[in-house]
Formats: structure tokens, sequence, C-alpha cells
């Protein structure tokens, strides 16, 4: 994560103390003030803090990180199941948001025989479509967290603001009961609260081993959220429809739980039939 051993230190101290100033970093690590500030600005750069007015903070739970590798070799067939259904949700032609993650990751893999226009921060998801003749990439660019294999901050935020997006689709570390989702990482969850601001329909795809978590930067309440796509452990879908959300379940036999018990469409039928 880091390039020498004093940010690993400074990760360190911010992770048990949260919000540390300049001096108290110097006097900690017997350097002075001038290289701690070069030290903050390199670490901001990465995604790891947030730098304040004579300070830090931590901008995420270094403690708990996980790589794309371990991500995905966990509960690798719910999260399949759960791409497949979510790519039901993916109309041709749109243009569409995939956020870094395993699960969005399994997403791309079931679209590249699709026309879409793509927009994503996932240099995965970027090598996944970039031979896909039918595929037109849009990367943000940014700040790369080499963690998440992501770009982050003010460069993707700005790109943002000239694209148009019909459909996006994020991940999640975890979600509670009252419909709040959160990232590791709080650069991240600025920036996915972004995307859900320029997106016309706003689904996050989450496996209920994720539910009942906390992470360290809720970036989605709610009202901010569409559709939920996860898998039949999650029991709470009549509660997240109250919310006036949408919860998609996708399984051996996959079944839709819309708001106020109507009937699902046409396309979750079909859906239903195919995963029979």
């Amino acid at each position: 994560m880091t390039h020498l051993p004093r940010h690993a230190e400074i990760l360190k101290i911010l992770s048990l103390l949260r919000n540390v100033s300049v001096g108290d970093f110097a006097q900690r690590l017997a350097v002075s003030e001038v290289t701690i500030r070069k030290d903050l600005a390199q670490l901001e750069d990465m995604g790891c803090l947030i730098r304040t007015r004579g300070g830090a903070q931590i901008a995420e739970d270094i403690r708990v990180l996980k790589t794309m590798d371990v991500r995905l070799k966990e509960r690798m067939e719910v999260k399949e199941a759960i791409a497949r259904k979510a790519r039901e949700l993916v109309r041709d032609g749109e243009t569409v948001y995939l956020d870094a993650g395993s699960t969005c990751l399994l997403l791309a893999r079931q679209l590249t025989e699709m026309n879409l226009r793509v927009v994503t921060n996932s240099i995965d998801v970027m090598a996944v479509l970039g031979a896909s003749p039918g595929i037109s990439l849009i990367s943000l660019g940014g700040t790369y967290r080499r963690e998440a294999g992501s770009f982050v901050g003010p460069m993707a935020i700005e790109a943002l603001r000239t694209l148009q997006i019909e459909t996006c689709f994020l991940g999640t570390t975890g979600f509670s009961h009252r419909g709040a989702f959160s990232s590791q990482n709080l650069i991240e969850s600025q920036l996915k609260q972004k995307v859900l601001e320029s997106s016309g329909r706003r689904i996050i795809l989450a496996d209920s081993g994720k539910y009942g978590r906390q992470a360290f930067s809720v970036f989605a309440r709610a009202g901010d959220v569409d559709i939920l796509v996860t898998d039949p452990g999650f029991k709470n879908a009549k509660e997240f429809n109250v919310f006036g959300m949408e919860v998609v379940i996708a399984g051996i036999r996959a079944e839709v739980a819309n708001p106020g018990g109507t009937e699902p469409d046409a396309g979750a039928r079909l859906g239903d039939q195919q995963d029979r």
C-alpha cells in the first residue's frame, strides 16, 4: 500500500486515533512538520487519508482491506448469480456505470457481447471489456488505488460532471437494516455518491453476507437507491420495499420482490424461467 515505512506508521496511528495533527505526527515520528505534510499529501493521493486543517483523518480502516483476488474467491457462486441477474437489468444501447468491486467485475464478464457505453473507474473492468467490439469504454481517470484497482479523487469526480449515466451498478462493503450502504474508503465513497447523483437508475449489487455490516463511510441511504440485487439469504425484502427500494433476488429460482407487492414484470419472469 505504501512506499515508506513511515507511511505505514502514519496509517497505523490514524487507524487508532482517526484524526491527528501535523505537530502530533512530527513528534511521534521524530521528523519535521514539512516532511509530515509531504507524507500526508502522498497518502491522500493514494486514497488512504483525508487532509484536514492542520492534520489528517483516516480515509479507510486498513486493518480490514482485502485484495480483489481474495474478494473474488469469497462466496463466488452467489456473486456470479447476482451478476447474472443484474445482466437482465441492462438494456442494449444504454450508458451504464460499473463500479470497482468483485461483483461488478463479474457483471462486466456478462456484458462482453452487448452494445453499450460503459463508464467505469475499475482497471479490471476495463481489461475485461476492452476487446469487446460492441462496448464503447470510458474511463474516469483520477488517482489510482492499487488495493481496489480503481481510480478515485477529484479528477474522477470532475469527469462525471460531463457524463449522463442511464444505469449505474455499484458494490458495497456493507448495508444496514435501515438501508444505509457503506464503503471502506471515504474517498471512494465520495465518488460513489457522485455516481448516484449522475445516474437515472441506481442499482447496488450486494450478497446477503454484507447485510448487517457497517463499513467506514456511508455513501448511500435508502432513498438514494432504486434496486438492490442480492441472494436468497437476504430475508428483509419487505422492509426495504417500504423504503421504496426494489429488491431483486438472484438464486436457483430467482424471484423479484416489488414495492407494494406488485407482480414482477415480464423481464423478471423471463429471468425466473432462465434460472430454473
